[in-house]
């Protein structure tokens, strides 16, 4: 084995003063955790237990499987915006019956479960991890369908989760609805357009249009119940293929649906994996507070991969970015980690013929994000930095091995591009606390806006306001700082969650062993042109 080294001091004041600086911004990411988890409010979720009905979290409980986690995904969503934060829906993985699933719960104590424009974001973001890794698609439905007020956010990007679940379906990947309550409307095609239906007795009701609209339409007296009631559809419809009597009979059945799929991972699962050599509660000192100062990944590595034990790829060439092969849970990993920040045209050659070997051996890479981009300046333009960031890039567009992301500190510019951000489709990306994500870091991002506008001002002919440009440039980098932080970007489900730290290993683990259940098959010679 190749046991990494270790130079971090767990005694040190340095990393007392990071370790502390990391809590503090985990006890805020804790807070709005907290507001996602309360969903409506104390008066709502009283009226909803007041019903007789569980909340979201608890049906989610009772469908997994005893003693196993559950991966919830996009818990910030809408946070920063005027909806409560988790957008009125809970989404996640657990194991149901022995099988990984995507499970999606609407919160019904949030405006009735009803979707706002960040509730259907993180839906679809939902149905797009169920697609790509091959998760059986558990919804369990309590919802109004769209709230109104933003219908016209709603309505027409709205059709896609419909799209979605007859895909899903198409490409052999099961669905499955429990209908709790209210599933009106567009709502209705949610049971409507799955493989199998459960209905729970005189509480679902199932419609296109309620009876106030039917009376409205045509005339026609009518009761929820005869209308879309479970036990209407289970005897006359047909739309119900399950009748539960109460809500834990309904989530029983779920249960055993998913035992009768008959489902098979693609891959098969690892043998026993050795933990890490050294403390996962040393995560929690490595980044510093101030992310110009560097750090090095190596520890984070080491304390995340199987043993500790990592084979460093290049460890000569490119120093600046870390790449090598490793296990993790037992399932192989490349890993390609930021060191120094900035990539150079030697990090980016390296970074490419990496990922074409992961390529060439379907194995999955992970990317450990900490950079401030590709360097700058006529020296590195002169020597090709553009063709040789473009090299990055292109394989990472074109790898199909799947990718993982974690966002540590800096990500910023194209570095966060050649690294698999967002845009690049990885299967997961999920931030720490201590990230930041942006065009640039914002004293540089207001420094150039400076510089454009004192040139500007230079041209005509005019004077410098130099206090206006103070005021400026301290406006923009207060902007920008709180638009690169963790929790605006999760809020727009730019990534899938922010993390603690301690739990990498926990969160990858899962990620690896869902991811799993598809084929792992890298691109064959399916690169575009690499400029050399």
């Amino acid at each position: 084995m190749t046991v990494l080294a270790t130079g971090l001091d767990p005694a040190g004041a340095e990393y007392a003063e990071r370790r502390e600086a990391m809590l503090a911004k985990l006890a805020e990411v804790e807070a709005e955790h907290a507001k996602a988890t309360a969903g409506g409010g104390e008066k709502y979720v009283a009226r909803h237990r007041g019903r007789g009905k569980l909340l979201a979290r608890e049906r989610i409980e009772l469908l997994v499987d005893p003693d196993t986690p559950f991966l919830e995904l996009s818990p910030l969503a809408a946070w920063g915006s005027d909806y409560q934060v988790g957008a009125s829906l809970v989404t996640g993985i657990g194991t149901v019956s022995g099988v990984e699933c995507l499970i999606t719960a609407n919160d019904p104590t949030v405006r009735g479960g009803a979707s706002n424009p960040w509730s259907l974001k993180k839906a679809l973001r939902a149905n797009e991890i169920a697609s790509a890794n091959r998760l059986p698609l558990i919804s369990l439905v309590e919802s109004g369908g769209a709230d109104l007020p933003s219908q016209k956010e709603i309505f027409i990007p709205g059709g896609a989760l419909f799209k979605d679940l007859t895909r899903l379906s198409a490409a052999g990947i099961p669905t499955v609805a429990v209908v709790f309550g209210n599933s009106t409307a567009g709502g209705a095609y949610v049971p409507g357009m799955s493989d199998h239906v459960i209905m729970v007795k005189e509480r679902a009701k199932v419609f296109l249009g309620g009876p106030p609209l039917v009376k409205m339409a045509t005339g026609e007296e009518s009761d929820d119940e005869s209308l879309g009631g479970a036990e209407m559809h289970a005897r006359t419809s047909g739309l119900a293929d399950y009748f539960a009597v109460d809500e834990p009979d309904a989530l029983r059945q779920a249960r055993r649906v998913v035992a009768r799929l008959n489902w098979r991972k693609a891959q098969p699962e690892p043998g026993p994996a050795a933990p890490p050599k050294y403390d996962e509660e040393e995560l929690l000192g490595i980044v510093p507070g101030d992310l110009k100062a560097p750090f090095d990944p190596r520890e984070v590595i080491a304390r995340i991969v199987d043993g500790s034990d990592f084979d460093e790829f290049k460890p000569l060439y490119g120093p600046s970015l870390a790449t090598g092969w490793a296990e993790l849970h037992g399932y192989p990993v490349g890993i390609l980690a930021n060191a120094q920040g900035v990539l150079f045209s030697a990090e980016s050659q390296k970074a490419a013929q990496f990922i074409q070997l992961a390529n060439q051996r379907d194995i999955p890479l992970l990317f450990l994000h900490n950079t401030t981009g590709y360097m700058v300046g006529k020296e590195y333009e002169q020597g090709g930095i553009i063709k040789h960031g473009a090299m990055m890039i292109n394989a990472v567009s074109n790898s199909t091995v799947p990718h993982l992301s974690v966002l540590m500190g800096a990500s910023y510019g194209a570095g966060h591009y050649g690294m698999c951000g967002r845009a690049f489709d990885p299967r997961f990306l999920f931030a720490w606390p201590s990230a930041k994500s942006a065009v640039m870091g914002p004293q540089q991002l207001a420094g150039v806006l400076s510089i454009v506008a004192r040139a500007s001002a230079a041209a005509k002919g005019q004077p410098y306001d130099d206090e206006a440009d103070a005021g400026l440039r301290a406006m923009v980098e207060q902007q920008i700082e709180s638009e690169s932080l963790p929790m605006f970007l999760s809020g727009r489900l730019y990534d899938d969650g922010v993390i603690d730290p301690r739990d990498t290993r926990t969160v990858l683990g899962l990620c690896l062993s869902a991811l799993h259940n598809a084929p792992v098959e890298g691109a064959r010679g399916g690169f575009g042109v690499f400029r050399m």
